[in-house]
């Protein structure tokens, strides 16, 4: 299960993705997404389109979104999803388990998230998730967002551990699996999603999977 490229041990460290990894937020962004779109007079996305986009940040994303009104289309965005995003989250099955599991461990945890990262840590503490997570690093907390390695390097900064193959890269996207990369971390996909059929990543269904394979090492 976990490609020969890479160390058959537990990491020193897990960075995990956030949105469609360890909680369900995608309706959320989705709506957002196309209200802004709807505002500002351009044809709503399918859910096809949202599922296969790389998911990049925001700051990343805003023009190919919303075009010469990506200011406008970013703050419609936003105003949407602090109205809606605490009530709509849900957890992933088996991600709670998972981090005690890893805490347990001593494996060091941190989120990198290409979501806004005030949004993000209200959404952490919302769920009482701190205790869990050394660093959350989100959207526009660095220079650069995911897929680039700067939010990694940040997420591992008071850690003493080195961006390599003794960290693992969680996530559900292609962005997540260059992210990994970029970085030197080892990618790992949860879901079936177009990232699974990348090459050389570990792969697991879901976060109870995640914690089997773990257990396994």
């Amino acid at each position: 299960m976990i490609p020969e490229a890479y160390p058959q041990k537990l990491p020193k460290a897990i960075l995990f993705d956030w949105d469609n990894t360890l909680v369900d937020t995608w309706k959320v962004a989705f709506q957002s997404i196309n209200l802004a779109r709807e505002i500002l007079g351009f044809e709503k996305i399918t859910i096809d389109d949202f599922w296969t986009r790389p998911h990049n940040s925001m700051r990343d994303a805003s023009r190919e979104l919303f075009g010469e009104h990506h200011k406008e289309g970013e703050k419609i965005f936003y105003d949407n999803i602090e109205k809606l995003h605490l009530e709509e989250i849900g957890i992933h099955d088996g991600a709670e388990n998972l981090l005690h599991e890893l805490a347990e461990m001593g494996i060091y945890l941190g989120v990198v998230s290409n979501k806004h990262g005030n949004i993000l840590r209200r959404e952490v503490n919302h769920l009482g998730w701190d205790p869990h997570f050394t660093k959350v690093i989100g959207a526009r907390d660095t220079k650069e967002d995911k897929p680039s390695a700067i939010p990694v390097i940040a997420a591992l900064h008071e850690s003493k551990i080195d961006p390599s193959h003794d960290v693992w890269f969680v996530g559900d996207s292609i962005v997540d699996v260059h992210c990994a990369r970029a970085s030197g971390c080892i990618p790992v996909v949860v879901g079936d999603g177009p990232a699974s059929k990348e090459n050389d990543i570990i792969q697991a269904y879901d976060c109870n999977g995640l914690a089997g394979i773990l257990k396994k090492l």
